[in-house]
This record gives C-alpha cells, structure tokens and sequence, in this order.
C-alpha cells in the first residue's frame, strides 16, 4: 500500500490537532497540519513558527504527550494508530507516536 497524504479536512483527528495548536499558538497563520495514511497508520505531522515550538511541546514535553494520548483517543474510535511528527522550524523532527 502506497502512502498518500489527503485533503485539508479529511480526519477528526488532523482538525483537532489543526483547533488545539491554533488556539496556543502567538501565530496561527504559521501553523501547517499534514495527513499521511499508510500501512503504518495515520502520520499528522505539524510545522509551527520557531516562536511557538515550546508551547506546542510543553514542559519536559508534557503538550505533546498530551496530544500523542488524545490522538490515541480519536484513533482508537476509528480503529487507527495515529502517530505525531512535529517538525521544527529549522528542519529537525520530533517524533510522537501514539
């Protein structure tokens, strides 16, 4: 199975990412969420501005453990294993599985 990367609003689980990290972040505008599904599971990889990457991940990365445990949540409901790639804005990736 090849992966393919789908619309805009294709999965509860990218607009709730796309809600949460445009309601913290200083810059909404530089917030970018992409879908990737393949036999893996489902990939939502985040980009935000450098200003903001530290409320996304949070402190000792509390936030984003937060999101990777709702994701699992959302995931669960629809029989997928949804994992996190926030990537900074220098190019570096964090990985969060769920």
């Amino acid at each position: 199975m090849n992966a393919t990367t789908t619309s805009y609003s294709d999965g509860p689980d990218k607009d709730f990412i796309l809600y949460f990290v445009s309601q913290v972040v200083e810059n909404p505008d530089a917030v970018s969420v992409e879908r990737t599904v393949d036999e893996l599971g489902v990939l939502i990889t985040l980009k935000v501005g450098k200003d903001d990457m530290g409320k996304v991940i949070g402190k000792h990365g509390q936030t984003a453990k937060a999101l990777r445990t709702l994701l699992r949540v959302i995931g669960s409901k629809h029989n997928a294993r949804v994992n996190l790639k926030i990537v900074e804005p220098d190019g570096a990736e964090i990985m969060i599985e769920g």
